[in-house]
């Protein structure tokens, strides 16, 4: 059996973004991992939390998911800041991470080898107004044949840092222009499937 930690990054505008599919993921996720006899906790950062309680989590969890909504080009604020209070507040308290790896004693060491959280996974779920065909593609300007996963690095290069195992990225695209919400569900569930379950 699992543990399973949720944490729902979505922050909340009037009449532009609700949350509603973002919410609608962590149900699909938690009910999905609880249905194969794993622990599932959430965390829903707008609502605020505890960052001794948010370490905690992290260091109980087998599987981190941040599920969160794309907001220009990077996860809500509330979600930077909740990173900075539990990795620096970890990092003190040397839980999730001891230092960036390396030592004078041994140059070998590499940078971003400090980490405590081997054996863990980190996944990330997002929600784009993006096209799929953004994505992957050297023809489109913006992202210059850069993946999801591409424009996404500083987040998972933070668990990494940590020594947690990166899973593929899973996306919803185009939810503002051209939602396809029951499919988005199918696709979330067969990830989940094929990357951890």
């Amino acid at each position: 059996m699992k543990n399973v930690l949720i944490i729902n990054a979505h922050q909340f505008y009037e009449g532009f973004a609700e949350g509603k599919l973002n919410e609608t993921l962590v149900d699909v996720a938690k009910k999905k991992f609880e249905a194969k006899g794993c622990e599932v906790k959430t965390t829903i950062i707008e609502k605020g939390y505890d960052v001794e309680d948010e370490i905690q989590k992290h260091l109980w969890a087998d599987i981190i998911i941040t599920q969160s909504p794309v907001y220009w080009f990077s996860a809500p604020w509330i979600h930077k800041k909740y990173i900075d209070e539990v990795f620096t507040t970890a990092l003190v308290q040397q839980s999730l991470i001891v230092d960036d790896g390396r030592t004078r004693e041994d140059l070998s060491k590499q940078y971003g080898t400090g980490g405590k959280m081997q054996g863990k996974q980190f996944m990330l779920s997002l929600t784009w107004n993006a096209p799929k065909d953004a994505f992957g593609n050297k023809e489109q300007i913006l992202y210059d044949g850069k993946t999801v996963d591409d424009a996404f690095i500083a987040v998972t290069t933070n668990y990494k840092f940590c020594g947690a195992e990166i899973l593929p990225s899973f996306a919803c695209y185009d939810v503002l222009k051209n939602p396809d919400i029951q499919n988005d569900i199918n696709r979330f569930k067969e990830h989940l499937n094929s990357v951890i379950l």
